[in-house]
């Protein structure tokens, strides 16, 4: 599926896909995704993220408990309960069973493609749960290129379902 070698030209690629993505379709995985998740969340504490534009939507899987990230003007993350209250400092993915974490693609061995700002690897160095990237079919891919600040993923939840992947971490 993937054609550009660059993280920044495999970021067009991937934005401009789920931008040519109906609304209809979008909803429609997401419904399914989330009905995958549910039962992996249940009764667990959760970081996830506030969905914008063609990210795979949150607003499903949200409590008022799920710890928000908060972009600090370091580019670190905080992070508050979505029910308000306040900020619980960068430590906060420590106390989490599962963080749910936002992707342009990953590939098999858990390599993650964000937006490029590195905020979410800095942040993951936190976290000791089982971290999660939500994404659209078509996102999971065979190779992605990988730095060595890249903090790998254990698993992706796709509209076809959850998968766990093999990592030394």
């Amino acid at each position: 599926m993937l054609s550009a070698v660059t993280k920044a030209g495999l970021r067009a690629e991937l934005l401009a896909a789920r931008a040519a993505m109906s609304l209809g379709a979008r909803a429609d995985g997401d419904a399914r995704r989330d009905t995958a998740l549910r039962g992996l969340l249940a009764g667990r504490r959760v970081a996830a993220y506030a969905a914008f534009d063609t990210e795979p939507a949150t607003s499903g899987l949200l409590t008022a408990s799920t710890l928000l990230p908060v972009l600090r003007p370091d580019r670190h993350l905080d992070w508050v309960a979505s029910g308000g209250g306040p900020a619980l400092g960068i430590e906060a993915l420590a106390s989490c069973e599962v963080v749910l974490v936002p992707a342009l693609a990953v590939d098999h061995v858990g390599v993650r493609l964000g937006r490029g700002g590195g905020s979410y690897d800095r942040a993951l160095v936190h976290a000791v749960g089982l971290v999660i990237a939500l994404l659209h079919e078509g996102e999971f891919v065979e190779a992605l290129p990988a730095e060595a600040h890249d903090i790998p993923v254990h698993a992706v939840a796709l509209p076809s379902g959850v998968v766990r992947l093999p990592l030394a971490r």
